[in-house]
Formats: C-alpha cells, structure tokens, sequence
C-alpha cells in the first residue's frame, strides 16, 4: 500500500462501509492504522517529530468526515485545539483536502455559535502571515459537502491547502512533495508565533 493509494481507499469504500457498524470493520482498520502508518512512511524523510492519527468516528458511529492528521506535538496532540496537517474527506468522497487548520472543538467550546466567524477571521490573518506559501498551497477556502457542527467548523478551521481529485492520487511523488511543502507551512506558522496574535484579535 501507499498513501496515495490509502487516501484513494477511503474515498472509494467509505460510503459503503457506513452501512455497517466500524466495529472491526476493514476499512476502520486502515483508517486507525493503515493510512497511519502509510503516511509515517511518507514523513520518514522529513525530520520530525511527527504524531499521526486517523479517525473514522467514535464509538459505534461513522464520522460524517474521516481524518487522517499530523500534529507536531510542540503545538498539539489533538485535532481539537491548536493547529495541525489534516487530510479531510468529504462528504461526496471524490476527493480529499490536505489542509492547515485550526483545533475546531475548542473553538466551538469557547465561543459557542459565533466559532465559525472566529475562526474564519483568524484564517484570514493566518493566511497573511502564510502568503509565501499561497501558490503551492492555493485553497483558502474547502468545502465537506454536509451540514453539521464539526464538518462545518472544520471548512471555517481551514487556513490553506490542497485538494486532489481521486484520479490525482495515483502520483505519489506529488503527494509527498505536497506533503512536504504543507509541513513547512506547519513549521513556518509556529515560527511565526502560531495562533498567539490571532487570539488577541478575533
């Protein structure tokens, strides 16, 4: 397997395998482990250290968006706070966002209905502060294709990134150049005092 290929299966077999219970269902497993462990693959010539989750919901419910995320765990440990690397599946699955975002739970736990316009303004100002990266990172904006509070949160979360369409997965040296390239925005964004400014201003 590879990560393309990982990140491919996902979009194909997800909305099928909602029709069953994750509990030990395969593509639970390549999405806990799997595509984990395929993307390590992909950071391992990138000096880390890197923490690499994915998620396919809780307990005995699919997520509405899987994820498949990087943390620098400087920064955080979890897709709730802070900020992060994301691969993000929407919800018609023809194609996936590798995304720079913001914790998106915490937001909502702070500032309750008004998190998405937080969050959005300080994507703006983030994004600014990231202008050396927008020609190989060109999406300011993504869209999840399903209402919901955390699919929502999430495209407000988003600072810049990529999409690929699945047929775009088949390349797998553009998608660990992208990666690349994603993780020194990461790394840039904390040099450049992360999310600190932004929490005085919005």
């Amino acid at each position: 397997m590879s990560l393309g290929y990982a990140l491919r299966r996902i979009i194909e077999e997800y909305p099928l395998a909602r029709l069953d219970p994750p509990a030990g269902h395969p593509l639970a497993t390549v999405i806990r482990k799997g595509a984990p462990d395929e993307l390590r693959g992909a950071l391992a010539a990138i000096d880390g250290p890197f923490l690499v989750k994915g998620s396919p919901g809780r307990g005995a419910k699919w997520a509405a968006v899987p994820w498949l995320a990087i943390f620098d765990p400087a920064i955080t440990t979890s897709a709730t706070r802070g900020y992060y690397l994301v691969y993000l599946f929407p919800a018609h699955r023809e194609a996936v966002h590798l995304s720079l975002a913001q914790g998106t739970v915490a937001a909502i736990r702070t500032y309750g209905a008004s998190a998405g316009d937080r969050l959005r303004t300080s994507g703006v100002m983030l994004r600014k502060r990231l202008a050396d990266f927008a020609d190989r990172l060109p999406n300011d904006t993504i869209g999840l294709g399903t209402a919901g509070e955390l699919p929502e949160g999430y495209e407000a979360a988003h600072i810049l990134g990529l999409t690929y369409g699945r047929d775009a997965l088949g390349d797998e040296r553009r998608l660990r150049t992208d990666l690349a390239v994603a993780v020194s925005a990461y790394r840039a964004l904390k040099a450049r005092g992360g999310l600190a400014a932004e929490s005085r201003s919005v």
